[in-house]
């Protein structure tokens, strides 16, 4: 068995749930040919009967929605599913808003100004709503953004939307046809049936924005940058909820190595204490220069910061009772091209306490190969997306820092992105970026805990 070839199978008209059917020796001497430094996880992995993913032994998924088929509103479903989120719907439903990373020069689109009112009209980028019955069979799916650019990740908020991240700077000049400014954030209501009317947070700042992460406690929004000297940015709403009446925004500084570039030279587990300077001019409208403002302050540096999220079980296990003003949680974020190796990184950072840590650091691109979008699962562990060269894992990272392979693309060579769990926990819904495939995987979630 070769352990990185590919099944280039047709998946049109593809709804069924995929099936496994190797042996386990046969998998387990794939794992055992890496050598890899990995927990046991959920053990190996083996094929679903399609050929889109391997998943360990117990595990079902199913196709629920892709590229060139039709959506509710008559329009073709466009390509380049990236970050997502799901929300509860009414009747059990769980509401997935999807991010599409296009550019204007790619193939696809969201549908124009006949059915949205886009942003910026010559622009392709967007977001897509879909809703999702309680058997994992898609109910209806609809454009719900338009006319931004390269709509990469994003985030959800406690107030029951999601940020929509422009990983784009384009500005109007004679080069480009673009009518306006880009490189903000835009906000999707979940329980929106419609398109939204584009608004660009332009206080939360203008650069090459990734991924968003809220505090609920507080509101305070955390930011990444995809860039190799990225910044990590924090942005304090003057109002609770509402992005839209402005607040101030700030970058990351640690206290004890101002202006550092953390790509190497930490050590997992060390915290570290971190104060924030704020960015003078954060909606620079001729140079994209945001970044270059922290840095001149002391901001810490990170290889392409990419995913985030949120993670709450610390917060639901501090019974002191307090009723501060303080997060009782913690966020994680993945700087993808950081290590000696250019592997990746995982960062964890503790607001209540104000330090940072080096949580993960690749060693090898066998063991983690770029993480790229990142979720903390609801029993605790985190599932990181890569973006590498060749094979593309789902990897799992357990509280004790400890890696395993959940599942592999074994279609193609495309990158897994915008990883989110249904409500209930029970679904782990994910896109292949290309050709633009979504997923849903479930099964025995807290079997390698027992």
């Amino acid at each position: 068995m070769t352990f990185s070839r590919r099944k280039f199978f047709a998946i049109a008209g593809t709804t069924a749930v995929g099936t496994l059917m190797v042996s386990p020796m046969e998998g387990l001497l794939a794992r055992q040919a890496f050598g890899r430094r990995f927990g046991n996880g959920y053990g190996p992995l083996f094929p679903g009967a399609d050929g889109i993913l391997e998943v360990p032994r117990g595990f079902q998924y199913r196709v629920i929605s892709r590229t060139g088929t039709f959506m509710s509103d008559g329009n073709l479903e466009p390509s380049n599913h990236d970050g997502m989120a799901a929300f509860p719907g009414p009747r059990n439903t769980t509401i997935l808003v999807r991010n599409h990373e296009l550019s204007n020069s790619t193939g696809t689109r969201l549908p124009g100004v006949e059915v949205l009112n886009p942003y910026d009209p010559i622009c392709r980028g967007g977001t897509t709503t879909l809703i999702v019955g309680r058997d994992r069979q898609l109910i209806k799916e609809f454009a719900s953004l338009g006319g931004t650019i390269r709509n990469c990740a994003g985030g959800l908020t406690p107030w029951g939307s999601w940020i929509s991240c422009e990983e784009d700077t384009t500005i109007p000049s004679p080069s480009n046809r673009v009518t306006k400014p880009h490189g903000y954030n835009f906000e999707v209501p979940a329980s929106a049936t419609s398109p939204v009317n584009p608004v660009p947070l332009v206080a939360m700042g203008r650069f090459n924005h990734e991924a968003i992460a809220v505090d609920p406690k507080t509101g305070i929004v955390y930011q990444t940058e995809d860039k190799g000297d990225s910044l990590f940015y924090r942005f304090i709403p003057t109002e609770y909820g509402n992005l839209k009446a402005g607040g101030t925004l700030q970058a990351l500084r640690i206290k004890d190595k101002p202006q550092v570039n953390t790509t190497t030279g930490f050590v997992v587990g060390q915290k570290w204490d971190v104060d924030w300077v704020t960015i003078p001019e954060p909606n620079p409208t001729t140079v994209d220069n945001v970044r270059s403002q922290g840095r001149a302050l002391g901001a810490a540096q990170f290889n392409r910061g990419e995913g985030i999220w949120y993670d709450d079980n610390q917060a639901k296990k501090d019974k002191n009772g307090k009723d501060d003003n303080k997060s009782k949680g913690e966020f994680y974020f993945t700087a993808t091209s950081g290590g000696p190796v250019g592997g990746g990184q995982v960062w964890r950072y503790i607001p209540g306490k104000e330090t940072i840590e080096l949580f993960v650091e690749s060693q090898s691109r066998d063991e983690l190969d770029m993480p790229d979008n990142i979720v903390v699962a609801p029993f605790g562990d985190l599932i990181l997306c890569e973006d590498g060269g060749g094979d593309n894992f789902l990897r799992g990272v357990t509280p004790q820092g400890e890696l395993y392979d959940f599942a592999r693309n074994a279609l193609n060579d495309s990158e897994f992105c915008g990883a989110c769990f249904s409500p209930d926990g029970d679904t782990l819904f994910v896109n292949i970026q290309t050709p633009g495939i979504t997923l849903a995987i479930w099964g025995p979630w807290t079997s390698h805990r027992d």
